[in-house]
C-alpha cells in the first residue's frame, strides 16, 4: 500500500479549517485523524491524502485550493524534511535536498532535477498513482513559496506544466505562477531560471545545513519499502532515535512507539528471523562508516550521533564489527 506522511494530511485540513470547513466534516468523509500527525513518523494510505484534498476543495468551494494550501506552508510543518530543505546554501541545493529526501514523505512521488541550457526543470512524478489536482498544484507551488520564504523573493518560473486537465478557470494559476500553465501534460514540472536558482541564500548556516543532512540521511537509510516489515518499523524508529541518547534506541522504547509490549515486539521480529540487538548493531555499523567518510565530523561525534554515552564504547563496538579502530579507518580512508 503507498502511503504518505500524515502531516500533509494535518495541513490539507488546516487549510481546509482556515476556509471554513468542518474538521470533523473532513473527518467523517475521509477518515482521517489529524491527531496522528503529532507523531512525525505517522503515515496514512494515499487513497486518504487524495481524498482529502478532493473533499476539502468541495467543502470549501474553493476551485484553487491546492494553490492557497501553498501560500500557508511555514517551516517545520514537514519535520526534518522541511530544515533539510530550508537550510540549503541556494534554492537549487534546496531543490536537490528535496529530490532526495522526499521519500520521508512520500512512498510514491519522485522529484527529478534536469538542468538544460540556461534552464532547470524540476519533474514531479507518481507513476501508475492517481493524484488530486489540488496535490499537484500545491506541490509545484509550494515550491515558489519555500523558495521565497529563503531568499525573501519567489523564484519566477519560465514554464509550468500539469498532468491534469485544465480548470475551468487559471486565474489564480496566473497569479500564483507568473506564466499561464500547460495542462494535459506528461509530467508535473516547472522550469527556472538556472542562474537564479545559484544565489546564495542571505540566512543560511552551512554548517546547521550539514547536521541536518546527516539527519536526513540516516531516516532515509531507514526508510522501508511500502510494504513494511516490523523490522523495517524498527530501524526506521532507531534511526531517528540514536542522536538522542541510549535510552531513546532502547527496546522498551521502540516498543513503545510501535504501540507493542517488549515482548511482542521481540517476537514479531524473531518471526522475521532478526532480534532487536542484531537490528540496532547493524544500523550504527552502517551509519559509522557512512559518518566516518566526512572528515568534517569528528569521531567524538560519531559516537554521538550513534547514540553512545561515552567516545569509548563506539570504540569498542567498532572494533567489534570491523577489526579496526575509527581512527585506522579514517586515516586508510584518507
Amino acid at each position: 500500500m503507498v502511503e504518505v506522511s500524515a502531516g500533509i494530511g494535518a495541513l490539507v485540513v488546516q487549510s481546509a479549517a482556515a476556509r471554513g470547513v468542518s474538521v470533523e466534516q473532513l473527518r467523517a468523509r475521509t477518515g482521517f485523524d489529524p491527531a496522528i500527525a503529532a507523531d512525525p513518523d505517522a503515515r496514512i494510505p494515499l487513497t486518504m491524502e487524495t481524498a482529502l484534498w478532493d473533499e476539502a476543495a468541495r467543502l470549501s468551494g474553493d476551485a484553487a485550493f491546492g494553490l492557497h494550501a501553498a501560500e500557508g506552508v511555514r517551516a517545520g510543518l514537514f519535520d526534518v524534511f522541511d530544515y533539510a530543505v530550508r537550510t540549503a546554501p541556494t534554492v537549487r541545493a534546496a531543490l536537490d535536498r528535496a529530490a532526495r529526501s522526499n521519500r520521508l514523505l512520500h512512498d510514491a512521488a519522485v522529484f527529478t532535477v534536469l538542468d538544460a541550457g540556461e534552464a532547470t526543470r524540476v519533474e514531479h512524478a507518481l507513476g501508475s498513482a492517481q493524484q488530486s489536482r489540488h496535490a499537484a498544484e500545491f506541490t509545484l507551488a509550494s515550491m515558489l513559496v519555500v523558495g521565497g520564504q529563503m531568499t525573501g523573493e519567489r523564484p519566477r518560473p519560465l514554464a509550468v506544466e500539469f498532468r491534469h486537465a485544465s480548470p475551468p478557470d487559471v486565474r489564480e494559476h496566473l497569479r500564483t505562477f507568473g506564466v499561464a500553465p500547460r495542462f494535459s501534460a506528461a509530467v508535473n514540472a516547472i522550469q527556472f531560471d538556472r542562474a537564479a536558482l545559484l544565489h546564495p541564500v542571505p540566512a543560511a548556516d552551512p554548517a546547521l545545513w550539514r547536521v541536518i543532512e546527516r539527519h536526513a540521511e540516516a531516516l532515509l537509510a531507514a526508510r522501508p519499502d511500502p510494504a513494511e516489515s516490523a523490522a523495517n518499523r524498527v530501524r526506521r524508529i532507531l534511526a531517528g532515535a540514536l542522536g538522542e541518547g541510549e535510552g531513546a534506541a532502547s527496546l522498551a522504547s521502540v516498543a513503545d512507539r510501535l504501540k507493542l509490549s517488549e515482548r511482542s515486539l521481540q517476537r514479531r521480529l524473531a518471526d522475521e528471523g532478526v532480534s532487536f540487538d542484531a537490528l540496532l548493531e547493524e544500523l550504527r555499523h552502517e551509519l559509522a562508516v557512512r559518518y566516518l567518510a566526512d572528515r568534517k565530523i569528528s569521531i567524538a561525534e560519531v559516537a554521538y550521533l550513534l547514540g553512545y554515552s561515552e567516545p569509548s564504547a563506539f570504540h569498542r563496538a567498532f572494533k567489534r564489527w570491523t577489526g579496526k579502530t575509527p581512527a585506522e579507518v579514517r586515516r586508510r580512508a584518507a
